[in-house]
């Protein structure tokens, strides 16, 4: 079986295992409008099954987000752990560690993105588990490719909505987003828009690493070649305003991986 996914520019094929849907699927169309129903979010998509991990992934990436996609539990568990990730989509069954198991040690980590449990077992007791196990929404295989893109789509506004704090805090550091203002030990700081970004995408995932890549797409909204000097000299500007001379540093160097922003210890 075939299933044809297209755009307003091209139109790819990609083979669906046999049981993957009963009938023919209509052709669903991704159009890059000015109305997306949210902005682009990052998303982790953890299934073992090659073709249907590709076709979720390029259906996400015709929507307008930024896509990772892996097959293992463990790596799931630890790219969902390490990175910020808006939603994930994560297969029940899957090899090093199941689906459920990645859900519950997410959660007792404190990590918060939305989850979305993918399975073919759609018992009511298999659903109750998986979303008192931590999940944010259950969907059984076979699915409509368009359904998995709204659901994530709704994910993804439900936890902007419970996670838009107006006003961010670490430490004597703060950040009121509606008003674009930076005050650190209740001095104001005068930061450039770029600065101000950085700084908030810092906050929002306070003690979490951000990667040079999460930055660049984050904050430039573009690819750049990774190997650019844009993110660390513009770190660098901040750590200026942000840690001055006698203040305690809240902004942190991960050599070879990123930059995190934590409480001081």
């Amino acid at each position: 079986m075939r299933h044809r996914v297209a755009n307003q520019n091209s139109t790819s094929e990609i083979n669906l295992p046999q049981n993957f849907a009963s009938s023919s699927p209509p052709r669903i169309e991704f159009s890059k409008s000015k109305t997306q129903p949210v902005t682009a979010m990052r998303i982790l998509v953890v299934e073992d099954d090659t073709q249907t991990a590709a076709l979720v992934g390029q259906a996400l990436r015709d929507d307008g987000h930024a896509v990772d996609v892996v097959a293992d539990g463990r790596e799931g568990l630890k790219r969902g752990a390490i990175n910020a990730y808006d939603v994930l989509v994560v297969d029940r069954m899957l090899p090093g560690l199941d689906g459920l198991s990645i859900v519950q040690s997410l959660r007792t980590a404190g990590v918060k993105s939305a989850i979305m449990l993918l399975t073919s077992r759609g018992a009511i007791e298999d659903r109750i588990e998986g979303l008192e196990g931590g999940g944010d929404d259950y969907l059984v295989k076979p699915f409509a490719l368009g359904e998995l893109v709204a659901r994530v789509n709704a994910l993804g506004r439900r936890s902007t909505l419970l996670n838009d704090e107006v006003v961010l805090r670490v430490a004597d550091l703060e950040l009121h987003r509606m008003r674009r203002e930076v005050k650190r030990n209740g001095q104001p700081i005068t930061l450039q828009p770029r600065e101000f970004k950085m700084l908030e995408t810092l906050m929002r995932n306070k003690g979490q690493v951000i990667t040079k890549a999460m930055f660049l797409r984050d904050v430039w909204d573009f690819e750049f070649d990774l190997k650019t000097s844009i993110v660390s000299t513009n770190i660098s500007r901040l750590r200026d305003k942000i840690d001055r001379p006698g203040d305690t540093p809240l902004i942190h160097t991960v050599r070879g991986v990123g930059y995190r922003i934590d409480e001081p210890h």
